[in-house]
């Protein structure tokens, strides 16, 4: 039986290698570089991704160009993120045939702006101008959960996210309520986007490899209605987030006395919380733990219901 095409071609040690000893680099600890060499792995990210010939691809780290080359290969065009200054040189190598298909941002990802994207798309003809619809990344690991979280929240045109992270953060992604992993970040990422699948990841499948596991997950953007039936607005999800917030400020404590310590001395709302919680119907004697995202949809608006949000 023959073996599958490669989705590719840098996806392997020695592939790797050579990019990296053409170019006189080495992984950098610093930037969490740990480089995916395992072919097999980019073609189940594909898969999983969905991506299609109609797809534009925003891309944070792209590194050498291993998940890049196999993504331009699919899709409609790929816009990436890179904030290692010794790398841009090796893209434009790497990716050379797919150069009129391919953008790149010089620039921390925590710091991309709707601007950084439309200038990439501006000097790619075949985005006619559509703003990315899908995230694919192998992300950093230390912005991963950051990353994914505000994507979401500021760029409207994503439609899904499919991103290598570790293993705990995707367990928080997917965390349910009642468990120990559900917390702020797991309620927030709630509100704009559900995980549909993922698959594990181990540490040989990336050059040098990492000391932890990971988890590949793709999480589809999912609009949620306000207590009232319609759809929530920024201003709603904002509130939410921030009762999210207060309800994990000390975990441990009911959201009575996690609220009071997350409001001590910063709004005049803590002496309202009496009345926030019998506005949202929510016994303020239960953990935050306890609350599903329609409870701090509720939270929300009575937040906003005192101004206060």
């Amino acid at each position: 039986m023959a073996e599958p095409q490669r989705c590719s071609p840098y996806a392997s040690p020695s592939a790797t290698r050579a990019v990296l000893e053409a170019h006189g680099l080495t992984a950098k600890y610093t930037f969490g570089q740990n480089f995916l060499v395992n072919d097999d792995v980019i073609r189940r990210i594909l898969q999983l991704s969905a991506v299609e010939e109609a797809d534009g691809v925003l891309e944070v780290g792209p590194g050498i160009g291993t998940l890049t080359a196999a993504l331009l290969q699919r899709g409609r065009y790929v816009v990436a993120v890179e904030r290692d200054a010794d790398l841009p040189p090796v893209l434009a190598d790497t990716l050379y045939p797919w150069r009129e298909r391919f953008s790149l941002v010089e620039k921390d990802a925590l710091q991309l702006s709707a601007a950084d994207v439309e200038g990439a798309l501006s000097v790619l003809p075949a985005a006619g101008g559509a703003m990315p619809n899908k995230l694919v990344s192998n992300l950093p690991y230390a912005v991963a959960a950051t990353v994914v979280l505000d994507y979401f929240q500021r760029f409207a045109s994503l439609e899904s996210a499919t991103v290598m992270v570790q293993k705990e953060v995707a367990e928080r992604m997917m965390a349910r309520p009642g468990t120990k992993t559900y917390g702020a970040y797991t309620v927030k990422l709630g509100l704009y986007a559900r995980p549909v699948g993922h698959f594990a990841v181990g540490p040989g499948n990336f050059f040098p490899p990492p000391r932890v596991e990971s988890t590949v997950i793709r999480l589809d953007r999912a609009p949620v209605m306000a207590p009232d039936g319609r759809p929530a607005s920024p201003e709603l999800l904002a509130a939410a987030c921030t009762m999210a917030d207060a309800a994990f400020a000390t975990r441990r404590k009911t959201l009575a006395n996690s609220c009071k310590t997350y409001f001590a001395g910063r709004s005049p709302v803590q002496q309202q919380l009496p009345r926030l919680f019998a506005r949202a119907a929510i016994d303020p004697r239960l953990r935050g733990e306890a609350l599903s995202k329609e409870d701090f949809l509720a939270l929300g608006q009575a937040l906003l219901a005192l101004g206060e949000a």
